[in-house]
């Protein structure tokens, strides 16, 4: 029995540090939306350790692979060029392949293997802070937004990856 409630306790105290954490504003969402304003998925950017994860679903893209980044500005006013250009705080190039790159929003390219179909999505953005007191953080002064894009991001051409208009605009939110 004494096992059994030191057990329940620390699993008290683990939900509790980690709920405690969370407050703080380690968990931001997004509602994306298309051109039109319809609602065409969620998703949920948490902070774990050094690193964001960006996670949720889309539906209604054209089947194909499409780009997907984080943007500079936390502003969906359709063609969603309100929400600027890439999240780049360090001021690289363009682009995964690009020997100068790569901007803190370049994310990988989404596949959406059916027409309209949910696709489900989940990347890691690696040293970066969702909310900072002080040094670069997604959710600065003016917010963030994460945007699908009508093509593939070639990871390379600076400065978007030739990834095509703008179709799905979701403004990130500290939850």
């Amino acid at each position: 029995m004494h096992n059994r409630t030191v057990f329940a306790l620390a699993v008290m105290t683990a939900t509790a540090i980690s709920g405690a954490a969370l407050a703080k504003g380690e968990r931001a969402t997004a509602e994306l939306r298309n051109l039109a304003g319809e609602v065409v998925g969620t998703a949920e950017l948490t902070q774990q350790g050094d690193d964001v994860v960006v996670k949720g679903t889309v539906k209604g893209l054209p089947a194909g692979v499409h780009a997907f980044h984080i943007h500079e500005t936390g502003k969906c006013e359709p063609p969603f060029t309100s929400a600027g250009g890439h999240y780049n705080p360090h001021k690289k190039a363009h682009g995964h392949e690009n020997p100068q790159g790569a901007h803190v929003g370049d994310l990988m390219n989404i596949e959406v293997k059916g027409e309209g179909a949910e696709t489900a999505f989940e990347q890691t953005v690696k040293a970066v802070r969702l909310q900072a007191e002080e040094g670069p953080a997604i959710l600065d002064a003016d917010g963030a937004a994460l945007v699908f894009h009508a093509d593939a991001d070639d990871y390379k051409s600076d400065p978007a990856g030739n990834a095509g208009g703008r179709l799905v605009c979701g403004v990130i939110e500290v939850k």
